[in-house]
C-alpha cells in the first residue's frame, strides 16, 4: 500500500498494518465478587484497573467486588472500571480473573472459550465442573502453574512470601493465652527460653518464615530435602540454624520438643508427596501448634487433610495439638496480597496488549503458555489430568511455536 505525505512516497507492507490492527483490539476483563467468608483476595486493584484502562483493556467488576480490601465501587469507576451489578453480566468478560476456581454456575454463565485465571485450589475443583468447562471449549490458567524467564512461578513466590510471614505473626498470636494459647512468648526474654519453631519446606514460604522466626528469636529447625536450598538459607541468616533432610528419626525427635510446626512443602508438578503421619502428631506436646500453609495442594499432615472434607472446622484440635488449616493464610491480610497479584497482572497485561490476544501471547511466551491447565476445552497439564483420570494433550499441538 502506497500513502504519500509532503511530496513524499511512503510504502507500508498491509501485513504490517493488520498487525498494528490487531494490537488495538480491545480485550475486555471481568473481576467477579468472590465468596468474602471465606475469601478477600482480589486479582486487581483500582490503580492497575487504570493502567490497564489506559492500555486499551475494557474491565468490568461486579458491584461490592473491592470491599473486602477496603476498595469502593467508587474509587474502582473513578480508574475506569465499569461497575456491573450482576455476575452474569461479569462473566461476559473475553477474560476472567478470580483468586478461587470457577464453580459450576459460574461456568454455565460464561461465554464458549472465555479464558479465566485462578489459583489452582484441588479442593474446590471436580470432575463434573472440569467436564462443563470442557464442553465450553474454556481456556483455563493456574496462577501457579505461570512461569517467569527463570522458570519460578512470580504469583506463588509473593503469596509465599506473604503466607511465610504471616505464619509466624499468626502463630504468635495463637500461642497467647487470649486465644487458648499456651501463654508463651514467641522469642522469649532473658532468663527464659524461646520457643522452638519447626518449619518443613525451604522454598520461598519456609524461607520466609524462618527469617521471620529467627528476626524475633525463636529456636528454628527446618527440613528440606533440597540441600541446596538449606545451605542458602544457613549462608542468609546471621545466627545458625538447625537444618536438616526428611529424616524419620530427625524428625520424631524434633516433633516431641517443638511448640509449633509449620507446614510449607510445594506439590504443585511434583511427583513425590511427603506428608507428616499421625504417628508424629501424637508425640506432640499439649498445646503445641501446627500451621499447614498447603492446604490448597491437600496439605502437609495427614490430620490436616481432614480439614479438606465439606463442612470440617478450618481450626481444631487434635491429640491436644491445636491445627491451623486455612485455605489460605494471605486472605487475612487480602489487601496486602491484592496489591502484589495486581503488580504482577500489570505487568503481565501491558505485555499482552503489544500482541492482541492471549493465544497469541501463549505463543510467544512459553512460561504463560506452561500456566493453561485447560486450553479450548482439552486438559494440557499431567498434573492436574492425573488427579482426575483425564487424557491428556501436549498445549503445543494447539499453539504452534511452544
Amino acid at each position: 500500500m502506497i500513502y504519500k505525505s509532503q511530496n513524499k512516497t511512503l510504502f507500508v507492507v498491509r501485513e504490517l498494518l493488520q498487525k498494528v490492527e490487531q494490537r488495538n483490539v480491545s480485550l475486555v476483563i471481568g473481576i467477579p465478587k468472590e465468596n468474602q467468608t471465606v475469601e478477600k483476595r482480589l486479582a486487581l486493584t483500582p490503580e492497575t484497573v487504570s493502567l490497564l484502562v489506559q492500555m486499551g483493556y475494557r474491565v468490568l467488576l461486579e458491584s461490592g467486588a473491592g470491599l473486602a480490601i477496603n476498595y469502593s465501587d467508587r474509587y474502582y469507576a473513578e480508574s475506569g472500571a465499569e461497575i456491573v451489578e450482576t455476575p452474569s453480566a461479569v462473566f461476559q468478560a473475553d477474560l476472567i480473573l478470580k483468586i478461587t476456581p470457577p464453580t459450576i454456575k459460574e461456568v454455565q454463565m460464561m461465554r464458549p472459550r472465555t479464558t479465566i485465571f485462578s489459583f489452582l485450589q484441588l479442593q474446590k475443583m471436580s470432575g463434573p465442573l472440569l467436564e462443563l468447562m470442557s464442553e465450553k471449549r474454556i481456556n483455563a490458567l493456574a496462577y501457579e502453574l505461570i512461569s517467569d524467564n527463570t522458570g519460578t512461578s512470580p504469583f506463588v513466590t509473593v503469596i509465599s512470601e506473604i503466607e511465610g510471614a504471616s505464619s509466624i505473626t499468626l502463630a504468635a498470636e495463637l500461642l497467647s493465652n487470649a486465644h487458648g494459647g499456651k501463654g508463651i512468648l514467641l522469642g522469649g526474654i532473658p532468663g527464659v527460653s524461646p520457643i522452638e519453631i519447626v518449619i518443613l519446606g525451604a522454598s520461598v514460604a519456609g524461607t520466609m518464615a524462618t527469617k521471620a522466626a529467627s528476626a524475633l528469636g525463636a529456636t528454628v529447625k527446618i527440613f528440606d530435602n533440597d540441600v541446596l536450598k538449606l545451605r542458602t538459607l544457613r549462608s542468609d541468616l546471621r545466627n545458625p540454624i538447625f537444618t536438616s533432610t526428611l529424616q524419620p528419626n530427625v524428625l520424631q525427635n524434633v516433633f516431641r520438643s517443638a511448640d509449633v510446626v509449620i507446614g510449607a512443602m510445594q506439590y504443585i508438578n511434583k511427583t513425590h508427596y511427603f506428608r507428616i503421619s499421625t504417628d508424629l502428631i501424637r508425640e506432640m506436646k499439649k498445646g503445641a501448634l501446627i500451621i499447614d500453609l498447603q492446604m490448597t495442594q491437600g496439605g502437609c499432615f495427614e490430620t490436616t487433610m481432614e480439614a479438606c472434607l465439606p463442612g470440617h472446622p478450618a481450626i481444631f484440635e487434635k491429640f491436644g495439638v491445636l491445627h491451623f488449616c486455612e485455605l489460605s493464610l494471605s486472605s487475612r491480610v487480602a489487601r496486602t496480597a491484592s496489591i502484589a497479584l495486581s503488580n504482577i497482572f500489570a505487568a503481565m497485561f501491558s505485555s499482552m496488549s503489544d500482541i492482541g490476544s492471549v493465544e497469541h501471547f501463549a505463543r510467544f511466551d512459553r512460561g504463560f503458555s506452561g500456566g493453561f491447565y485447560m486450553y479450548s476445552g482439552r486438559m494440557v497439564n499431567s498434573y492436574v489430568a492425573n488427579l482426575y483420570n483425564l487424557p491428556v494433550a501436549d498445549i503445543g499441538l494447539f499453539l504452534p511455536g511452544c
